[in-house]
């Protein structure tokens, strides 16, 4: 197993014995379980997946190249092994490790754990072949359930029936769930990049900002688009064109070698010099993958150098307090020359009824 090689590799070099992983989506990306506990095991010689009762079957069944154990109490079970396998150094993930778990660990294993950091986020950052198919379906599946929202964006609809209109049609269309709580956000609430759909109602001459995604067999989608509730003014479309300029352009490049920054700097500078500068305050954009937000960033910090099989968002923004905003995102590939756009809507600005 590529996945396990690429770990004793990184385990070898910090003369490590064991590498203990915990995180759901990292166990998860490793051994194929998809159950919410559970502890994998990786040492020189061994792969063991460590489950309780209730995911005995599950485990064996999700992750048949994999050892499964049984455990009555995680931590004995965990200290049994170490004794049992001559294991001297541990190694935990320390960003996805509780404080009390540390503390207990520490106690019952009667050594000091290593914590590590990144060790299996590196190896998801690119993403293999398997994984792009199910991120193309998720997004197949957001691109469809918007087709199906756009006849229901009318003056007088709650923004949160719109939100829950979306999340039935992505299920519908044959999602596992949601990759996150959608946004829907009408009028003034538009200036707010994060909003939580309430019940106000759309009204003539409303931006409706609408962020959304879904999760297929565990990886996610994550795009947005704003349309209008009636007939846009000079001032809509002076800022719906200002971002939608600085979203296809920023997309054409993000290609291999470049830097989050070089990209992030692409759109950023095209809102300054149309005036907006300061109401775009957010990253670019993020990765996306078994989460919605993960590694590469595209931001003003964002040193990771894109490569080929990389997933990132594309989604500047202006927010005008007590106005309105427009974010427009796309789910894009790293492709060998360039890259290639997953999401399929179209970006012109909607106009509804």
């Amino acid at each position: 197993m590529a996945i396990v090689d690429s770990l004793r590799q990184k385990m070898a070099e910090q003369n490590v014995d064991c590498f203990l992983i915990a995180s759901p989506v990292n166990r998860r990306y490793v051994t194929g379980f998809t159950g919410s506990a559970g502890v994998v095991w990786i040492s020189a010689t061994h792969q063991t997946l460590i489950v309780d009762f209730r995911y005995t079957e599950q485990a064996q069944e999700q992750a048949p190249d994999w050892d499964v154990i049984t455990h009555d109490g995680l931590p004995e079970q965990l200290k049994q092994l170490i004794a049992d396998r001559g294991v001297k150094a541990v190694a935990v993930e320390g960003e996805h490790i509780t404080v009390a778990q540390w503390q207990e660990w520490n106690e019952t294993f009667a050594m000091e754990l290593q914590p590590v950091k990144g060790w299996v986020e590196e190896l998801r950052i690119v993403k293999e072949p398997w994984e792009l198919d199910n991120l193309r379906r998720a997004a197949e599946i957001a691109d469809h359930a918007f087709a199906q929202l756009l006849p229901q964006v009318q003056s007088g609809v709650k923004e949160k029936d719109l939100a829950l209109e979306l999340e039935f049609a992505m299920r519908k269309a044959g999602a596992d769930g949601i990759s996150f709580s959608p946004i829907v956000a009408s009028g003034p609430r538009g200036a707010l990049p994060h909003a939580r759909p309430g019940s106000r109602m759309l009204q003539h001459g409303d931006f409706v900002v609408m962020d959304f995604g879904c999760l297929y067999k565990g990886y996610c989608s994550d795009m947005t688009r704003t349309v209008i509730v009636g007939e846009p003014t000079e001032k809509h479309l002076l800022i719906y064109d200002l971002v939608l300029k600085a979203q296809e352009t920023a997309l054409a490049g993000v290609r291999p070698g470049v830097t989050g920054i070089e990209v992030d700097k692409i759109a950023r500078d095209i809102i300054e010099d149309g005036g907006y500068g300061r109401y775009f305050g957010h990253g670019l954009g993020h990765g996306v993958g078994m989460e919605v937000h993960e590694e590469p960033r595209l931001s003003k910090l964002g040193k990771t150098v894109l490569r080929p099989g990389m997933i990132v968002t594309v989604e500047p923004g202006v927010y005008l307090p007590g106005w309105g905003g427009v974010r427009i995102e796309d789910l894009v590939l790293v492709t060998e020359d360039g890259s290639q756009c997953l999401s399929s809507t179209f970006k012109e600005l909607y106009m509804t009824e």
